[in-house]
């Protein structure tokens, strides 16, 4: 029995370091989970020799799922965390992207906790979802229909059809013609990809992903915020009242579409919380947040599922997993004991992390009016210019430079920003073509 319990109370303790680290990333702009990823797959050496003395009380290799776990909590905390500095800052990443119109109205009037609620409340559903469904996707994806091998020899035309779908809905855009907002659209698609081609091909070092991603999603809207302050009232601190109905068709919509893309190599969560929206055809800002913080959830926790299923990485912290735990291929209905594990650590970063959101909601809400906007989106332009230029030098700063351009593009047109993944999926798109 003690053999049993030793390691899930340490995995469980690893989890909440996990949630600390999701916390501190999803609060602060910019800063992703794949930071701490890489962060801790470099240090691994150094961790694994600093625990060794819990080799007494676990069994060996367990340190490893231990890290790995850690890493995983923090993704999962951080799709929790990361829709407050969306909502009240303006500093989405491309993953939260979206939200930032619906959250800002509610800001506006408001209402900025009850958006938070319901943005964690949408998380929280999506654990739900993919546990319920964690089985059912096994026999999707894997045996007896095994659809990974058939999307796999048509994904060239699938990316193409995803990408095409989502430029030619611009054209409900409210603020300016149809075919203005296609051309615009597949202007900013096609320029971010580009743009995405020279970066993943540039002879240096270090990977210019960061100052690129950085620019294009976090530090152009900073810069765009910085000019077009609004006047920003005082927060109510309410519950939201949620449709029941309404709740079960975000989570169903939202968690399918995040399960789905993450087969799809550049296929983000931004892309498939559009293919969400379409689905349910609702513009309600409520209905947008809690769908799409349904894809952000669900998507980590299918990307697990992908690793262990084809044995391929669609993430940061997956990317991470793979190369610090020797990873069994799951081939049979019970899941391998490592990615149990792992699902532990899931769930208790998630039910960690929906109070943690609301608590820090709240201390947002109460203390945002007081707060010198303006000098803070000055802090944190300069904390990421200087984050770059530790990571990625003077090169990185052009890079960086060159990438807020391009994303100030969508911002100030009113076209989507999920646009600018072009980065991602041109490049893939060329590499798929060129096989």
């Amino acid at each position: 029995m003690m053999d049993a319990f030793i390691p899930l109370v340490l995995l469980v303790a690893f989890s909440l370091l996990g949630v600390l680290l999701g916390t501190i990333t999803g609060l602060v702009p910019g800063f992703h989970p794949n930071n701490v990823a890489l962060i801790f797959l470099s240090l691994s050496p150094l961790i694994i020799s600093e625990l060794h003395f819990l080799n007494a009380v676990v069994p060996s290799g367990t340190i490893l799922l231990f890290v790995a776990a850690t890493i995983l909590a923090a993704s999962v905390a951080h799709t929790f965390l990361s829709f407050i500095p969306a909502a009240f800052i303006g500093a989405p990443e491309g993953d939260t992207a979206l939200c930032l119109l619906p959250a800002h109205r509610l800001l506006l009037e408001g209402r900025a906790y009850e958006a938070t609620v319901i943005s964690a409340t949408g998380s929280f559903g999506a654990v739900i979802f993919s546990f319920i469904f964690f089985i059912p996707f096994y026999f999707i994806f894997a045996a007896p229909f095994h659809l990974y091998d058939i999307i796999q020899n048509y994904l060239l035309y699938i990316l193409i059809g995803i990408s095409a779908l989502l430029i030619l809905t611009e054209s409900f855009s409210e603020r300016m013609e149809a075919y203005q907002a296609v051309i615009l659209s597949s202007f900013v698609f096609i320029l971010s990809g580009v743009f995405g081609y020279v970066v993943l091909n540039m002879p240096v070092r270090s990977s210019m992903l960061f100052p690129a991603l950085t620019g294009l999603f976090g530090l152009s809207t900073l810069l765009y915020s910085l000019f077009y302050t609004p006047e920003i009232p005082e927060q109510m601190i309410e519950e939201p009242l949620t449709e029941k109905s309404d709740f079960v068709k975000s989570v169903l919509s939202g968690s399918t579409c995040g399960a789905i893309v993450s087969f799809l190599p550049g296929i983000t969560s931004a892309h498939a919380t559009v293919m969400a929206m379409l689905a349910r055809r609702t513009r309600e800002p409520e209905q947008v947040i809690m769908t799409l913080s349904c894809v952000n959830t669900a998507n980590v926790i299918f990307c697990l599922a992908t690793l262990f299923l084809i044995s391929r990485a669609r993430s940061g912290a997956t990317i991470a997993i793979n190369r610090i735990l020797p990873v069994q291929a799951w081939t049979e209905l019970v899941p391998p004991l490592a990615l149990i594990y792992l699902l532990i650590a899931v769930l208790t970063a998630a039910s960690v992390s929906f109070f943690v959101t609301k608590y820090m909601g709240k201390q947002f809400s109460l203390m945002f009016v007081k707060i010198p906007y303006r000098k803070m989106l000055s802090g944190i332009v300069i904390f990421l210019a200087v984050m770059v230029f530790l990571l990625n030098g003077v090169f990185g700063l052009l890079v960086l430079a060159v990438a807020t351009c391009i994303g100030l593009i969508p911002i100030y047109f009113g076209v989507r920003r999920s646009n600018c993944m072009g980065v991602l999926l041109v490049p893939i798109m060329v590499w798929l073509w060129m096989l």
